[in-house]
C-alpha cells in the first residue's frame, strides 16, 4: 500500500469515528468521498438514473441511522456497499416483479447499438456492462471501479469467497464476449 493510501484509510477510520459521535460535518465529508461512485454502482444495478438517485437517499438515510453500531471503522467501505447492494437487490426484484424490467432494458439498449458515441472505449464499456446481467454488472463495478478485493466484494454480495470469484471470472468472461462481438460486428 502507497504512502497516500493509508494516509486515506486513516483519514476515512477518523471521519468515520467523528461521524460515528454525530459529527453533522465528518459525515457530509464521507457523503462527498463516495456519493458519486455509490450513484454509479447503484446506477449500473438498477438502471434508471432517478431510481438510482432515490436509492442514494435512502442509502445514506440507512448509513446514518445505523452508523454508531458499525463496530470497525476500517471497514466503512465494505459495509456502506452492502447495504446499498442489499437495497438495490430489493429494487431489482421489485422491478422485476412489476415488469420485465430487464427484457425492457435489453429492447432499449438494441436500438442505441448504432448511436456513434459507442465506439469511444468508455462508452463501449459502459454499453457492455449495461448488457450483462446484474450479478456480473455488480461484480465488476466493484472490483474495477471501486477496486474492492474479492474478498470484500463477497462480504457485500453476501456470498462465499467461492461464489465471489467464480461469478467475476464469468463476469470478465462476459464483458469479454460483449466487446468482442461488437468489434466484429
Amino acid at each position: 500500500m502507497n504512502p497516500q493510501d493509508e494516509v486515506n484509510r486513516l483519514r476515512e477510520c477518523l471521519l468515520v469515528m467523528q461521524a460515528q459521535q454525530k459529527d453533522v460535518s465528518a459525515f457530509s465529508e464521507l457523503v462527498a468521498m463516495y456519493e458519486r461512485r455509490l450513484l454509479y454502482y447503484l446506477h449500473r444495478i438498477v438502471g434508471e438514473s432517478q431510481a438510482a438517485l432515490d436509492l442514494l437517499q435512502d442509502v445514506w438515510l440507512t448509513v446514518y441511522q445505523r452508523l454508531s453500531g458499525l463496530h470497525s471503522p476500517e471497514t466503512f467501505r465494505v459495509w456502506l456497499y452492502r447495504i446499498a447492494h442489499d437495497r438495490a437487490v430489493t429494487i431489482v426484484r421489485r422491478q422485476r416483479r412489476e415488469h420485465d424490467v430487464l427484457v425492457q432494458l435489453a429492447e432499449e439498449q438494441e436500438e442505441t447499438w448504432d448511436e456513434p458515441c459507442i465506439y469511444e472505449a468508455a462508452e463501449l464499456v459502459h454499453w457492455a456492462l449495461g448488457q450483462l446481467s446484474v450479478p456480473h454488472r455488480e461484480v465488476l463495478t466493484l472490483r474495477f471501479l471501486e477496486d474492492l478485493s474479492v474478498e470484500q466484494i463477497a462480504v457485500v454480495i453476501g456470498s462465499p469467497l467461492a461464489t465471489a470469484r467464480s461469478r467475476l471470472f464469468h463476469a470478465k468472461r462476459a464483458m469479454r464476449a460483449l466487446i468482442e462481438e461488437f468489434k466484429h460486428a
